[in-house]
């Protein structure tokens, strides 16, 4: 089976060609740009895989080329794993909000960027296999969205349409990091109301409800939450 098809955009040559060398001894295809507006061109001739992305670009900067991507329903489903230089905060918390799946902040070390990206791989096929398969079982937890109804070993449990929506949706996308403004993106319904301030109030209930498997739900400091792989 052939590699997964990546793409870096990248400016600092350096940076491109480190990335290059070591996907490429990984087996992966690589094809790089220099500009977002290069990236694009790109993209446009052959989609691919997954796209490691620099923030700080001439021109186009990374958040606007994430943004373009999002809305084009050709590519909105692309993972894109963000650069960003130490201590962006609002720039990683701004890419979150727009989609993407993951960041690296610089200096990096390529094998914990492979380490990653490979996550992110394996994410998006296991989420692919979820919905094929039906009921979603992950831990000690078994999510059935049909019926609406959580296990714990077992066991059911009695949760609120709010808190099962979030469990569903951090359970669905395991590992990656959510900023409270996509959770309540994701589980806002006609017949209630959820704020960013009440997703912290939602958690902490959910994790007492869930028990020992309460831990699997992470807190990042200063974006949002995940939950486990």
């Amino acid at each position: 089976m052939p590699k997964a098809r990546i793409l870096v955009i990248e400016d600092d040559e350096h940076i491109r060609e480190l990335l290059k060398y070591n996907l490429g001894q990984e087996g992966y295809q690589v094809s790089s740009a220099r500009s977002g507006e290069e990236g694009l061109k790109l993209i446009k001739s052959k989609v691919p895989d997954l796209i490691i992305l620099d923030l700080m670009l001439p021109g186009m900067d990374g958040l606007e080329i994430c943004r373009i991507l999002k809305r084009d329903d050709r590519t909105r489903y692309i993972p894109i794993i963000m650069l960003t230089a130490k201590g962006e905060e609002s720039d990683i918390i701004a890419g979150l909000e727009l989609g993407a799946e993951d960041y690296i902040t610089k200096p990096f070390s390529p094998r914990v960027l492979i380490a990653r990206l490979r996550m992110v791989l394996r994410r998006r096929d296991q989420s692919r296999e979820a919905d094929e398969a039906g009921p979603l079982t992950i831990h000690e937890l078994s999510i059935n969205q049909a019926r609406h109804e959580v296990m714990v070993k077992g066991k059911p449990l009695n949760l609120t349409l709010t808190e099962f929506r979030l469990l569903h949706f951090l359970a669905k996308n395991r590992g990656r990091v959510f900023t409270r403004y996509q959770m309540v993106d994701a589980v806002r319904g006609e017949d209630y109301s959820v704020t960013e301030r009440s997703v912290d109030v939602q958690i902490v209930g959910l994790r007492r409800k869930l028990g020992t498997a309460g831990k699997h739900i992470e807190t990042v400091r200063g974006v949002g939450y995940r939950f486990q792989e």
